[in-house]
């Protein structure tokens, strides 16, 4: 029997699975039987690239100083928005979300905050006088809301990459945007919420498909009744969050506005990151890091692919250290999507490398089954990039301001969240 040794070298690897399979053994146990684990296997073409010299922004490092401006996240997720806010120093009293397994990430990491959601409320924002009512009962809030509201509709209508198995001329292409009535219209549910307690900065957060659609006639109208309710708009564009930090390719539609004045976007990073740091920082000890177990057929197509190659089969891509990775989706482990192959061993990703290039501190767990873990993972807000354009928000909308003015005459006096 050969030996773990003899079985680094990635061509004995291969033979050596490519032997597995025709036999049909079961690979798990195989394995255990030379000494090999799923992470000790290697890709054939393993050539040594130039990393660019550039130190990741590691979101863990940054150490929180209150500011108590106040923030409540619409559409939260799995909590990109509020993390990046609760970093940059704000309060985060309230999260609405309908989705019941996100609630459940939202209350374990922050206990301490209102998550409006299953399994007590609905978490629907088309609940509208619902779901204002619990604000001003729970938190006390009033008009105008002197914080942050933040959020992005659900952005399924306006996707492309959640379009691409479907034919577009076939019934199942659903990139139908605000025709969808289930989603497309969320935004003026938002929109609803904006306009009644006036916030004093709000956010409108989507894919990059979302400024096309319609021919922009509806964010057009969404525009121009923001404008009407008093508000200073950046103009609608989207952003590469590469250009932000992130180590990953991310184009995304972003809007702030603003009762006190016009708001400038924070300034570009001179150089995008490159993924390769993600997967050389130690996993030990981590949550969320169960890697799925390959078929030997499986991983022998991966061992042959070069970086930044397509499995076609599996249509998972390696990617590639020297470049930030590709846009991290909303995938799962068995049939719900899927993830990218890790840059060095012949594997999808585990949840935690997703939401390490994502951005998100170790320390915060995903709840429910890893199909749902990568689903909050792929749907999320870049946390780095959220608290960015939140301190850039404090630093030019609020620093004339005393903090506990804002909070007294907001009626707003919980306890500061953590």
């Amino acid at each position: 029997m050969k030996n773990k040794q003899k079985l680094e070298n990635p061509h004995e690897q291969r033979d050596w699975l490519i032997k597995a399979n025709l036999e049909g053994a079961d690979l798990t146990m195989e394995m255990t039987t030379v000494g090999l684990k799923y992470d000790d296997l290697k890709y054939l073409s393993n050539i040594d690239l130039v990393i660019p010299k550039h130190e990741l922004e590691w979101i863990d490092d940054i150490e929180r100083i209150p500011n108590n401006i106040p923030a409540i996240s619409f559409f939260a997720g799995a909590g990109g928005f509020d993390i990046g806010f609760f970093l940059a120093g704000y309060n985060n009293m309230a999260s609405v979300e309908i989705n019941k397994v996100f609630c459940e990430t939202l209350r374990h990491n922050f206990p301490k905050k209102l998550v409006i959601g299953p399994p007590d409320y609905t978490g629907n924002v088309q609940d509208r006088e619902e779901i204002a009512q619990i604000l001003i009962d729970k938190l006390g809030i009033e008009t105008p809301f002197e914080g942050v509201f933040h959020g992005g509709p659900p952005c399924q209508p306006f996707s492309i990459a959640s379009n691409q198995r479907f034919s577009k001329n076939g019934d199942n292409f659903k990139r139908t945007g605000f025709e969808d009535k289930e989603k497309g219209n969320l935004l003026f549910d938002y929109l609803w919420f904006i306009t009644k307690f006036q916030p004093k900065v709000f956010i409108i957060e989507n894919v990059a498909g979302f400024i096309e659609l319609d021919k922009g006639k509806q964010l057009e109208a969404a525009r121009e009744m923001l404008q009407n309710a008093g508000y200073s708009l950046t103009e609608p564009q989207v952003f590469n969050l590469a250009d932000y930090g992130v180590p990953q390719s991310r184009q995304r539609f972003i809007l702030v506005g603003s009762r006190s004045g016009n708001f400038v976007f924070p300034k570009k990073n001179k150089r995008k990151t490159p993924c390769a740091e993600v997967f050389t920082k130690s996993l030990e000890g981590v949550t969320n890091h169960e890697t799925r177990l390959h078929k030997a057929e499986s991983l022998l197509r991966y061992m042959h692919l070069e970086y930044g190659k397509r499995d076609k089969l599996g249509r998972v891509d390696r990617l590639n250290p020297a470049q930030p990775a590709k846009t991290v989706i909303a995938g799962g482990t068995k049939g719900g999507g899927r993830s990218h192959l890790h840059p060095y061993i012949p594997r999808t990703l585990s949840v935690r490398e997703s939401a390490r290039l994502q951005t998100f501190p170790d320390w915060y767990e995903f709840k429910g089954a890893i199909a749902r873990q990568f689903t909050q993972v792929g749907n999320a807000v870049p946390p780095l990039f959220a608290y960015k354009l939140a301190t850039e928000i404090q630093h030019q909308l609020f620093e004339n301001n005393d903090p506990q003015d804002i909070l007294t005459s907001s009626g707003l006096q919980l306890e500061m969240v953590l």
